[in-house]
């Protein structure tokens, strides 16, 4: 998997959640942009990697509650509450990074964060890939569990596939898209930081469509926009197709707008073989 695909398969992750809990966020490019120019920010203050990466990680994840209490008690539509916080998250990197790029102390080259998606050197080769893959792989692995053998999972799939049915069966509909909502930016969260290892600065233009990608991997994937459907692993390979996408139009030397063209149209057509599979009157 290219660099950059290890940040869609771990925001992926997260998305998938919201995806099969019936909801959507387009706030991924921006949170991680976010997470960028905090733990450049908190390195520059002199905290240590661990702690300036956990500052990252909090502020995506406090971007989620927002989104949660937008979304159950203003009761807006996702679409249209992600759809804001796009732009006022964007725009409070921006002022946190007063408008420019923010570089830290180059001591932190020399700290974990900066090995996560170098090249293992030959100490290290029993790791087989970099941490950053483990990082997704483990992230992955214990999701899918949550999901399949876990309460939580259980009202996460009762919540996408019949919101009214799951509240009459006892679920506090409320509470799960809160948590789905705050692990779904708590993993853009992860992925910003793997995104800070990778450009080596708090940059709070990066990753400036990357919702797109993310979305796609999960709908190739098989989650359903219904929601009720979903599968963390078949989100990672719709990751990697999504990187392969981006690695083929680079050796084809396609400008970016013919990549745009091509992820909106791989978005177009994976939800169309949703609505195939599961056609909205059969819902409920």
């Amino acid at each position: 998997m290219e660099k950059n695909g290890r940040q869609v398969g771990i925001a992926a992750i997260g998305m998938t959640l919201i995806v099969i809990s019936g909801g959507i966020d387009l706030s991924v490019g921006p949170v991680i942009a976010l997470t960028t120019v905090v733990i450049a920010l908190l390195l520059q203050r002199g905290h240590s990697a661990t702690t300036s990466a956990l500052g990252g990680v909090a502020a995506a994840a406090g971007c989620g509650l927002i989104t949660s209490q937008i979304i159950t008690r203003l009761k807006i539509p996702p679409f249209i509450a992600t759809l804001g916080m796009w732009a006022s998250v964007r725009g409070l990197a921006k002022e946190f990074a007063d408008n420019s790029t923010v570089y830290p102390p180059s001591t932190w080259h020399n700290t974990w964060l900066d090995g996560l998606l170098q090249t293992l050197p030959p100490g290290k080769r029993w790791m087989l890939v970099p941490s950053g893959v483990w990082l997704m792989i483990v992230s992955a692995l214990v999701v899918a569990l949550m999901l399949r053998y876990t309460r939580l999972g259980r009202h996460i799939i009762a919540v996408g596939s019949n919101e009214q049915t799951a509240r009459l069966c006892g679920v506090r509909v409320e509470r799960v898209k809160f948590i789905v909502y705050v692990l779904g930016a708590a993993f853009a969260g992860l992925a910003g930081i793997v995104e800070f290892s990778y450009i080596s600065t708090g940059d709070p233009t990066t990753r400036s469509g990357a919702e797109l990608d993310v979305i796609a991997a999960v709908f190739i994937g098989g989650a359903s926009i219904s929601g009720g459907h979903g599968s963390i692993f078949g989100s990672l390979v719709g990751a990697v197709m999504m990187s392969m996408l981006d690695n083929g139009c680079t050796k084809m030397d396609w400008a970016n707008s013919r990549q745009q063209i091509a992820t909106g149209v791989i978005i177009i057509i994976a939800v169309a073989l949703d609505r195939l599979r599961h056609p909205p009157e059969l819902k409920g």
